[in-house]
């Protein structure tokens, strides 16, 4: 890939849209700006620049898709093992819109693609898919040195602030420049993680230009419990193991860890979308855990009628129940007077122990962010409905999916949706 270099002259002429209907039809000397360089705007590189387009990459940071990289630190999950019946339901209330994106690359499609990369993928016990070196880094290098063989160009600490008259300003260390491409494409992310450039500042630039933006809440995030002092001191930071968890989101089994302000991990993500709808109408929510998921009501009635009456209660949940450590602590916390319950009802409070949760915390710990610009405000190939001859892909549309490679998927495959419209409207719009 191109390094960065001095900028050219700048063509001061506004970027009037209309004149792209106007300009003659040479594919290759057609130049195309993409302003984000995480998995998205790369995908739509990569789409464009097989088309034969002239593509320059933009992003803030000092170096690319930083959040990918960070992902990729406990293993990058690329997508899941799943049939596309059970995959493309994940995407919630945006999936008519969403379907024929990930139909044109679904989770067979990624893996395919990271083998292409050399980036050999597996699928581990839960079905997530994973590259054998689970790390990022080696797919990621493979992925720019493809983007530099088909001539992409990366500019970094290019940030952008903003149009003018048509045309992109970015601020750069040599100060502030003016770029007019045949067409642009955004791919800036939603609002978690700041630090690694997905800062939202993109929001107010759309907004200004009539772009309906659904304000950005955190997804796939912990949330705030009102634990007592006691129960925080004694299990802070360890993990809930082999349980399950029930939302309006269904049953779901995994592992949660603790936190000094609540709880956060996998099966807590997996209901965060539900949660957070409920604390929209309520001050609370409830996320029903059962313990012992592994034991019927019926069995667990039996274990525990078995123990020896004058055994202590941390005895008969231990040897009846198999509850002990944290999990005992949160029968404990959540059920004060569960020593005293019989045992038809301390089972019933086992096997559905209802966890009431206050708030999301805040989104710059989210792993991803929901809302972003309208899905009605983009035409069938991902274009702004009131910007002709730009593009939005990623994680600033307002689709919402949880951990497991269903948002890494979502990423790569609306980039490739919107790079191909970005295709197909340049195509369309060509003067024979």
């Amino acid at each position: 890939m191109v390094a960065d270099q001095a900028e050219p002259a700048l063509n001061e002429t506004p970027c009037d849209y209309a004149r792209f209907v106007a300009t003659p039809w040479v594919m290759k000397n057609k130049s195309i700006a993409i302003v984000g360089a995480g998995p998205a705007g790369l995908s739509a590189a990569e789409t464009a620049a097989e088309a034969g387009l002239n593509v320059t990459l933009y992003d803030a940071m000092p170096a690319p898709a930083r959040k990918l990289l960070l992902a990729g630190k406990s293993g990058l999950n690329l997508t899941r093992n799943e049939a596309p019946d059970d995959f493309v339901p994940r995407y919630g209330a945006a999936v008519a819109f969403l379907k024929p994106a990930l139909d044109g690359f679904g989770a067979t499609d990624v893996r395919a693609w990271a083998d292409g990369l050399g980036a050999e993928t597996y699928v581990g016990s839960s079905g997530r898919v994973f590259p054998k070196v689970m790390k990022a880094s080696p797919l990621l290098r493979a992925w720019l040195k493809r983007l530099d063989g088909l001539g992409v160009t990366l500019k970094t600490r290019h940030r952008w602030i903003g149009f003018d008259a048509g045309s992109l300003v970015f601020e750069t260390p040599d100060g502030r420049i003016r770029i007019a491409p045949d067409a642009a494409l955004l791919a800036l992310g939603g609002a978690s993680y700041p630090r690694l450039g997905s800062d939202a500042a993109w929001v107010s630039l759309l907004c200004e230009k009539g772009v309906k933006v659904v304000p950005l809440k955190p997804s796939n995030c912990g949330f705030d419990v009102d634990w007592s002092p006691v129960f925080v001191s004694r299990f802070a930071g360890q993990p809930v193991k082999a349980v399950t968890a029930t939302s309006v989101a269904g049953t779901m089994r995994g592992e949660f860890m603790v936190t000094a302000h609540g709880i956060e991990g996998g099966l807590v993500y997996a209901h965060s979308s539900a949660l957070r709808a409920a604390l929209d109408v309520a001050e609370t929510a409830v996320l029903m855990l059962d313990l012992v998921p592994d034991r019927s009501h019926e069995r667990l009635v039996g274990d525990l009628a078995r123990q020896p009456g004058k055994a202590s209660f941390a005895n008969r949940l231990r040897k009846g129940a198999g509850l002990d450590g944290v999990k005992a602590g949160l029968l404990r916390e959540r059920v004060p007077d569960a020593g005293a319950l019989s045992v038809e009802a301390l089972a019933a409070r086992i096997k559905a122990l209802p966890l009431a949760v206050k708030r999301p915390r805040p989104i710059e710990e989210a792993i991803s962010s929901a809302g972003g610009i309208a899905l009605a405000e983009l035409d069938a190939g991902y274009m702004l409905n009131k910007l002709p001859g730009v593009f939005a892909a990623g994680e600033m549309l307002d689709w919402d999916a949880p951990t497991g490679g269903y948002l890494l998927t979502g990423c790569f495959a609306t980039g490739r949706a919107a790079g191909r419209g970005l295709v197909n409207w340049l195509e369309a719009h060509r003067k024979d």
